[in-house]
């Protein structure tokens, strides 16, 4: 896969992660800073590190399906594996300043 390839799948799953809510918070998941690392391999397969506000987020399965589902549809992502992660700790600073302004917190 060329780099120009890469950039475009890579910039294809952010942009289909910005459309992935968690349907508690008025954020993507994106801006909020849940999503920690997006590999592609030259197959296209797509691998996402991600991470919830809190570990016991009772829509994680929900978001996850969500990322998933939404990734695998991009042209060409082979397959789509997501692992969720909790270190390090997700905290506000991790989100966009677009987040945090619609949070309240700037």
């Amino acid at each position: 896969m060329s780099q120009n390839e890469f950039l475009q799948t890579e910039e294809a799953i952010i942009a289909v992660l910005k459309t992935v809510y968690d349907p508690e918070i008025p954020v993507n998941i994106y801006d909020l800073g849940l999503v920690y690392r997006i590999e592609v391999d030259d197959d296209k397969n797509v691998a996402v590190d991600m991470t919830f506000t809190a570990p016991n987020c009772p829509a994680a399965d929900y978001i996850t399906e969500d990322v998933k589902m939404k990734t695998e549809a991009i042209e060409g992502v082979k397959s789509v594996n997501i692992n969720i992660v909790f270190e390090p700790e997700w905290t506000k600073d991790m989100m966009s300043d677009e987040a945090k302004l619609e949070l309240g917190f700037l």
